[in-house]
């Protein structure tokens, strides 16, 4: 039986090795705590050369223009939800290939049920949010009734929903008008493209930021949240202590589908309009925060935390580029060098603590 530790739950079960001798003193790995840290100490590194870099006009700097500040809150938003359920995943050691076409598809059929549909606001709302849900609850039974690899069951929900967006929408733009009338959405609707307090703060962002604190709360609070650390930390050890390592499974892969179609109601509520096309490539993006947050792909460790700031860290990076005309090949590039980074640092972490590779 492992002597491996789970993180985040106590496991009588998995008894710790028994020794005659003193134990030894704990030496603290410098590497360890800069991988533990490392998108807030990115997020820094980031801010300050922003500072360093940004255009300057008639004296100010641009990057910290508090309406260039907003624009990055809100372009991340997005992106920001779907990381956050996409770190539950990830901590279980699992994988969600679908979040961005779950977006495009949640997107169509917001707007096809306000505008073609003539549903009211809350009645799509929920419709959306269950529909994700259950996209999601589909992926993880399958995964897990038939023990297949997360990678391949996801990869086909992309397809899948990618392809019921086509249908939805007929491959057309479904453009959001607002009114009273048939063919039109509420108007209250369109507050999600607006900003508040004094026209500074996205509506978006605001809703991002709520969930990433529910998210916390329940992954560092609850009997859950204890049970997702213990499924990725040693899943084998996790079912010995009775932790119902197929339901967490399916639960996590809920709440990305939930995420996701949360985002893509935001999406729609933003931009004005539902596509089939919408979200492509942010399930990639949203991989990367998670995984420059600090969150293990080998599973059992990360914090929300560290996701909303590698998030943050991610949209400063881009703005940083644009700001500086700096083409969106090399913004691909920069991204794709921070994650091999962190995923480096990972595994030179587990090597020492001699987790394997």
């Amino acid at each position: 039986m492992s002597d491996q530790k789970i993180e985040g739950t106590a496991n009588p079960a998995v008894p710790g090795p028994r020794t005659a001798t003193a134990a030894p003193k704990h030496r603290v790995d410098p590497l360890a705590i800069i991988v533990r840290f490392q998108s807030l100490i990115g997020l820094v590194l980031v801010a300050i050369g922003g500072v360093i870099f940004s255009p300057r006009r008639h004296g100010e700097i641009l990057f910290l223009n508090p309406d260039n500040i907003a624009n990055i809150v809100r372009a991340v938003s997005e992106t920001g939800i779907i990381a956050i359920g996409m770190t539950f995943v990830i901590i279980t050691a699992g994988i969600d290939l679908s979040v961005g076409a779950v977006l495009g598809l949640s997107a169509v059929v917001t707007a096809t049920m306000m505008i073609s549909g003539g549903f009211g606001l809350i009645a799509t709302i929920l419709a959306v949010l269950v529909m994700g849900t259950v996209f999601g609850i589909i992926q993880g039974t399958i995964s897990t009734r038939f023990r297949l690899e997360p990678f391949i069951v996801t990869l086909a929900g992309l397809q899948a929903a990618r392809g019921l967006a086509l249908v939805v929408s007929g491959n057309q733009y479904i453009n959001i008008s607002y009114g009273d009338g048939p063919g039109l959405a509420p108007p209250v609707f369109a507050v999600l493209g607006e900003r508040l307090f004094d026209n500074t703060v996205p509506v978006a962002t605001i809703v991002f930021i709520i969930f990433a604190a529910i998210a916390t709360l329940v992954l560092n609070t609850t009997r859950f949240g204890r049970y997702v650390y213990a499924v990725g930390g040693n899943e084998r050890a996790a079912r010995i202590s009775g932790v119902p390592v197929s339901m967490v499974k399916i639960s996590v892969y809920a709440i990305t589908g939930f995420a996701s179609a949360l985002a893509g109601i935001v999406h729609a509520g933003q931009f004005n309009f539902g596509s089939a096309n919408d979200g492509m490539g942010y399930e990639l993006t949203a991989i990367a925060a998670v995984v420059i947050g600090g969150t293990s792909l080998f599973g059992g460790a990360g914090s929300m935390v560290g996701t909303v700031a590698g998030t943050i860290m991610l949209g400063a990076l881009a703005n940083i580029l644009q700001l500086n005309n700096i083409t969106p090949a090399m913004q691909l590039l920069a991204t794709a060098a921070i994650i091999v980074l962190a995923a480096v640092l990972q595994s030179l972490v587990r090597r020492r603590e001699g987790l394997g590779r």
